[in-house]
């Protein structure tokens, strides 16, 4: 191996946002994670939402205001006078020709 090119390796931590420490070896010296083996519901058997960032909270109060948004758009729909349909006659009155096929000969 050349000499001055490669980064040192030597022991690490592993931190977990849980608490949880792993010692190893690593070329950085401390490493922190969000979730590990001892936290992860794979490994635990515990049914866990696993939130990063808050994408469920987001996404539920996006739901909620969807189902608002349609409840108040049902309730205009409702005052408003409905309205006449358009007569069929019309579209009776306009028919088109079947075209015509040459036959070659």
């Amino acid at each position: 191996m050349k000499k001055g090119i490669h980064p040192n390796y030597g022991p690490s931590v592993i931190k977990c946002a849980c608490g949880n420490e792993v010692q190893t070896y690593s070329t950085v010296s401390e490493l922190s994670i969000e979730i590990c083996s001892a936290c992860h519901p794979f490994y635990t058997g515990q049914k866990k939402i696993v939130d990063s960032a808050g994408r469920v909270d987001r996404f539920k109060k996006r739901l909620e205001i969807g189902k608002n948004l349609k409840e108040e758009k049902q309730k205009q729909n409702a005052l408003k006078k409905p309205r006449k349909k358009k007569s069929v006659a019309k579209a009776e009155i306009i028919k088109i020709a079947p075209k015509k096929i040459k036959s070659k000969k």
